[in-house]
């Protein structure tokens, strides 16, 4: 393993700006991972070091594949990590909406073409991301249709879901959208939650990576944990389920949860006096794919998504 620096900028109030990569093996651009992309996204920090640790253990093996390179991004905005912003904290930005980038552009442009000068060229790219709603997921492999992607190699991760979707205009400036344009099989993978470690999602989301690494041939074992037989979707399909009142969210059902159709799925509470504004019906029977888990609502919030099979 080998640790560098692969972008550094001075501050006027702060320590200096760095971005840490982690380099496995030697060879072919195999398989490049992105972690942290925002500040909030501890999960994602958390599941990208794991993955650090079992790399750096599995190469001392001698596991990685002769002929294949990994590369490993933790955090790629550590300065709003640091105090506690979603996005850049001096222009409210997002680096994920500024691929490819631009090295003479403002602040994130140029951080994100620092970081896609270090991805392009790996034949697959996977990102930790987070969604852009507070709250918890079936841990899953999410792609863009672009006309690149490719959900049945998708499947090789092994985790419960893998979803597809069609990308609005403004997509066009992700990661993920510019990884496939520029000839790398990417896919997000969504470990569960963001600004709180999930200990359990995230072991399943570093055993997909391995478990993917070892079925395209770079690495020699495979993890020991449980693989699923995915199911592909169409995010189209999904159930959303969206507030119809204001209130404080009383959820009854956490993703995974298998519900059936009429089942009372939350609740929303007067937060004055505590009687039941509304209350969240399933509409049919199915998986809840995601939840919201801030508890304060406003009237037309997304809670839920269910994946009703249909």
């Amino acid at each position: 393993m080998t640790r560098e620096t692969i972008y550094e900028m001075t501050s006027p109030c702060r320590d200096t700006f760095r971005i840490s990569a982690f380099r496995f093996g030697a060879g072919a651009k195999s398989l490049a991972v992105v972690g942290a992309m925002r500040g909030d996204e501890v999960q994602q920090q958390y599941v990208a070091s794991q993955l650090v640790a079992r790399l750096s253990e599995l190469e001392r093996q001698g596991q990685i594949a002769e002929g294949h390179g990994l590369l490993v991004i933790p955090s790629c905005n550590p300065f709003s990590m640091n105090v506690g912003r979603r996005f850049w904290a001096m222009d409210n930005t997002d680096i994920n909406r500024m691929f490819p980038g631009y090295d003479q552009g403002e602040t994130t442009q140029r951080i994100a073409a620092a970081i896609f000068s270090q991805l392009e060229g790996f034949e697959t790219g996977v990102q930790l991301a987070s969604f852009y709603v507070p709250g918890d997921f079936v841990p899953h492999v999410r792609m863009l249709r672009t006309g690149y992607e490719d959900p049945e190699l998708a499947r090789l991760f092994g985790m419960r879901y893998v979803t597809v979707r069609q990308p609005l205009p403004f997509d066009t400036a992700l990661l993920n959208y510019n990884w496939q344009v520029w000839n790398t099989r990417a896919y997000s993978l969504y470990s569960g939650r963001t600004e709180a470690i999930d200990q359990r999602a995230g072991r399943e989301t570093v055993d997909a990576i391995l478990r993917f690494a070892h079925r395209r041939g770079i690495l020699l074992s495979a993890p020991t944990g449980a693989a699923y037989e995915p199911v592909v979707i169409d995010e189209e399909r999904l159930v959303s389920l969206s507030a119809p009142r204001a209130g404080l969210l009383d959820r009854l059902v956490s993703p995974g949860d298998s519900v059936d159709g009429g089942q009372p799925l939350a609740r929303i509470l007067d937060p004055y006096d505590g009687h039941v504004l509304a209350e969240m019906i399933a509409p049919a029977s199915g998986i809840v794919f995601f939840a919201r888990s801030n508890p304060l609502v406003l009237q037309n919030a997304l809670l839920f998504r269910l994946h009703t099979g249909a």
